[in-house]
């Protein structure tokens, strides 16, 4: 995270807010892990600026300008559902006062979970479940990463769709020196082996791909307050989603109940849930390595990724 000089802050806030007066603050919130960001205490308002990496930082291929799909996002939820989502007030990728795409909007109430502990767990998930529920009843004519940004062309089913990310994940990977050319063909091959059980008629739902612990405000009610940081938003099969839920510690029975729909436990399904997982898996490959220079840790992700396509795929 780069912090900006106040003289730039004053600026963007002025841009979009003027005549607030002189009684303006600027807060770092040190939780986030891609954009830089503050709460701006302004007299008796309260908002959050989030500005996005540098151009040309390294990217997932969905990552590169994705702030930009959140506007969208955002109204749609704000119009069609329940889910507490921060009203937008500026968005601006014009790069006039500084080199980064940034956007302003107002601050929800509460805290990330992680700083709640006395929170109850279970009545948390069980309305995240219901509010994720909301998200997935939206839905698109067509699937994949469908912002502004537009890092693919949208498909008309999802099987072609997710083999488009999963290839484009991989050439990520291959980007930073983490998958030799054997490596590439084993994770490119595995897919095309199986994609058969990808081809299947399901809803283009609205999904948030990154529903853990610090993107979940409550109060100190448990009252869920804000699901933040929609910019990862994608559309597409809801079971990608709940691979990330698996992962993150959210798919607990209490949120099964608050989302009140049985997920499909079938062979072909745990298939899937294999390689949705994956996906979540190898993303980090390319942040440890493109954004923190840790090698050692997206090598640990690498092995963990490889162990579960020989424990899983014994012929792979």
């Amino acid at each position: 995270m780069t912090n900006l000089s106040q003289d730039h802050l004053r600026q963007i806030l002025e841009q979009h807010c003027p005549n607030l007066g002189d009684a303006v603050s600027f807060e770092p919130i040190t939780t986030g892990k891609f954009n830089t960001s503050y709460f701006i205490h302004a007299g008796g308002r309260e908002m959050v600026l989030r500005i996005a990496p540098p151009r040309g930082a390294v990217f997932l291929f969905y990552e590169k300008d994705m702030m930009r799909q959140e506007p969208e996002i955002h109204r749609h939820l704000l119009e069609k559902t329940s889910i507490p989502v921060a009203r937008i007030l500026a968005f601006d990728d014009s790069l006039s006062i500084i080199d980064r795409d940034y956007m302003l909007m107002d601050r929800l109430p509460g805290a990330p979970l992680t700083d709640v502990p006395s929170a109850d767990f279970n009545t948390v998930l069980r309305q995240i479940g219901q509010y994720l529920v909301q998200a997935h009843s939206l839905k698109a004519d067509n699937c994949g990463y469908l912002g502004a940004h537009h890092p693919m062309e949208p498909q008309r089913a999802w099987v072609d769709a997710f083999g488009i990310m999963w290839n484009r994940l991989i050439d990520d990977i291959v980007f930073v020196g983490h998958f030799d050319t054997e490596e590439e063909s084993l994770f490119r091959n595995l897919l095309d082996r199986h994609l058969k059980h990808f081809d299947r008629p399901v809803p283009f739902s609205l999904l948030h791909m990154d529903v853990w612990h610090q993107n979940i405000l409550v109060n100190s009610n448990s009252e869920v307050t804000g699901i933040v940081d929609w910019d990862r938003g994608l559309w597409g099969d809801p079971e990608i989603e709940y691979a990330v839920l698996d992962y993150c510690g959210i798919s607990e029975p209490a949120f099964w109940e608050g989302y009140g729909k049985r997920r499909d436990s079938s062979a072909e399904a745990r298939l899937r849930q294999t390689f949705y997982l994956l996906y979540e898996l190898l993303k980090y490959i390319v942040i440890r390595e493109g954004r923190n220079n840790d090698s050692p840790g997206a090598r640990r992700y690498k092995e963990q990724a490889l162990t579960i396509v020989s424990q899983t795929f014994k012929s792979a």
